[in-house]
């Protein structure tokens, strides 16, 4: 068979396309597989060898900061030099950390906020703002839970629990995330929940939610991966049940429920070392993977024949007028 001089031209050309994305595949393989090399020996080295950044001065804002991880994140940097936003729709609960925070020598600025309310965020943002200063770290903390069947929670219930735990990350990063973008640098963090990750009964709403949650953040950060905004920091926060109220009489069999100091140092050395996702405890990384490798069925079945899926059987958990909050 015969070529042209054309022909073989081509055929040249094609070859040399083949090898190039040949080469380009190579280099996205190796790059990746350095990268997650790294991670994983970062993920296994203690706190203690991490750089971690320094927050004095910067302006931390948490919301559902009246009680439970809220409060003890809010002392913690509070400890660290930092300046306090408190935000909580209970006002006398916020007061109460307000006052701790003093305690502790901080600048601290306490307003009670209905984060469910669109414009109410936006006008308490302005204020801060004005009041207290750019905000240079976003705790997305509060949440509730109502703990009910989908059939046995009413409508109104399931739409506050979208609205505390999803939609008001929207209207808050929102808010503060142009200061961020002018100057960039901060840190977004959203405190969510292994809820978000699997589903479970009796949390058909709150797993929702969370999941909501975690889109949300991992496609924000994403955003702005690409628009170049690299001094802006996410953490995504997934514990496993906190031993804060908000969980209690719940069951667990094999995993060991956190305890509320325990959890806000992990989140808190999170923060400072820059880290991506935090999962609590570390089983929650590979049942997670097992949930993604596993046939559905066979999920299915292993959760149940730990108890997972009757953990929610004996709930109390604290029961305001709306359910249990963070």
């Amino acid at each position: 068979m015969k070529y042209s001089k054309m022909d073989w031209n081509a055929v040249l050309q094609r070859v040399a396309v083949i090898l190039v994305e040949t080469l380009n595949i190579l280099q996205i393989i190796a790059v990746t597989l350095l990268i997650t090399v790294y991670g994983a020996i970062r993920a296994c080295l203690p706190a203690s060898v991490l750089g971690k950044k320094t927050v004095a001065n910067e302006v931390v804002l948490v919301t559902g900061a009246g009680s439970g991880i809220g409060r003890l994140l809010a002392l913690r940097f509070a400890k660290l030099g930092s300046k306090l936003v408190l935000w909580d729709v209970n006002q006398k609960g916020n007061e109460e950390t307000k006052n701790m925070v003093q305690e502790l020598g901080a600048e601290v600025y306490a307003y009670t906020c209905d984060i469910t309310r669109r414009e109410e965020v936006y006008r308490l943002a302005k204020q801060v703002k004005d009041e207290a200063g750019n905000v240079n770290i976003l705790i997305n903390n509060a949440g509730i839970v109502i703990g009910k069947n989908l059939m046995d929670c009413s409508d109104t219930q399931i739409e506050r629990t979208m609205q505390v735990n999803a939609l008001s990350h929207f209207w808050i990063t929102k808010a503060f995330l142009p200061a961020m973008l002018e100057a960039n640098h901060g840190h977004i963090v959203s405190i969510s929940s292994g809820a978000g990750l699997i589903g479970n009964p009796g949390l058909a709403d709150y797993c929702a939610s969370k999941f909501a949650a975690n889109g949300f953040a991992e496609s924000l950060a994403l955003e702005l991966y690409k628009m170049g905004k690299r001094g802006i920091e996410f953490t995504q926060v997934c514990p496993f049940y906190i031993n804060t109220g908000m969980f209690d009489g719940v069951a667990s069999k094999y995993i060991t429920i956190l305890e509320p100091d325990y959890a806000a140092d992990k989140i808190v050395e999170a923060i400072l070392t820059n880290q991506k996702v935090l999962y609590m405890p570390r089983l929650i990384y590979p049942l997670i993977a097992l949930k993604g490798l596993l046939p559905v069925e066979a999920a299915i079945y292993l959760g149940d024949s730990l108890g997972a899926l009757d953990a929610m059987n004996t709930f109390k958990g604290r029961q305001p007028q709306n359910g249990s909050i963070h």
